[in-house]
């Protein structure tokens, strides 16, 4: 889980680079399309795993999610700081708590609620509406935490049934379809420089999210979950030295909240489900 922290922040870094040189839906397509090349390795174990339709519908769905989100991210790097699109970014495990008691009926006990109002006050510390104008960038944030939630909860699902290399193979291909529309209506020629930046986008997010799948397997999330933070450690500081974007004690706070309640969300989640194991048997 650091080197995928390790990983999406190089990405960051990077697209942060390009800016809005390239829309986002085309951006978005060609990092995609570019990170085929990186899945050529993983496509023996993709013919050699039997995929039924249940699972494959479930492929397709985290590729919807997926697509959109990934336009969002694009868009919102291109204008705010990296250390408040990695702090919001945060919000993902919270949403899927939330969604997971609205609309699949899991209970949310009293100390869980309070871990999400925590997170959800850590957000608004980061953004601080009233006391500063809001910019498109951190409402589209907002929309890719929930469209990430919902890819991330997929990925955990999918991670009990299919090896890494099949899961990412398979999201690199249904994105990329997914995007190709949306790049293909707004479509104009990248310079070299453009293509070279999305190229190396394309192999530190596919690096990315095959370790980030090898924790999910290796690791309950509960484990996993408090390692992002150093990623917001990282961006800061990269957008501080490489950005010019100074240090924001309020995103550093803010960020550190979410992140100490989505560590305590996730250590309940793993305690409850000891106990149910142990009831079980």
């Amino acid at each position: 889980m650091l080197v995928a922290g390790l990983n999406f922040v190089a990405v960051t870094a990077l697209v942060k680079a390009i800016g809005s040189d390239v829309s986002a839906a085309q951006a978005a397509f060609i990092r995609y399309a570019l990170g085929l090349l990186f899945i050529l390795p993983m496509i023996r174990a993709m013919r050699g795993t039997r995929v039924t339709a249940r699972a494959f519908r479930v492929f397709v769905s985290r590729g919807l999610f997926h697509a959109f989100a990934v336009i969002l991210w694009f868009f919102a790097m291109a204008r705010i700081p990296i250390a408040e699109v990695t702090a919001l970014n945060y919000l993902n495990p919270v949403y899927v708590t939330v969604v997971a008691a609205l609309f699949l009926g899991e209970g949310i006990a009293a100390r869980r609620l309070l871990a999400v109002a925590a997170a959800f006050i850590g957000a608004l510390v980061v953004l601080r509406p009233g006391l500063r104008e809001l910019e498109a960038g951190h409402i589209a944030m907002l929309g890719t935490a929930v469209l990430f939630a919902g890819s991330y909860l997929l990925a955990k699902r999918l991670s009990a049934e299919f090896s890494a290399a099949v899961i990412v193979g398979y999201l690199s291909m249904i994105v990329t379809v997914i995007l190709f529309p949306f790049a293909w209506a707004v479509w104009v020629t990248p310079s070299w420089h453009d293509l070279g930046g999305l190229f190396l986008v394309a192999l530190f997010a596919t690096a990315g999210h095959y370790t980030m799948t090898l924790a999910f397997a290796a690791a309950p999330l509960s484990v996993t979950q408090p390692v992002t933070f150093l990623q917001l450690v990282w961006a800061s500081l990269l957008g501080w030295l490489v950005f010019d974007e100074g240090l924001d004690p309020f995103v550093i706070f803010g960020g550190g909240l979410i992140v100490a309640a989505v560590s305590f969300i996730t250590w309940r989640e793993a305690v409850s489900t000891r106990k149910n194991r142990s009831t079980a048997l």
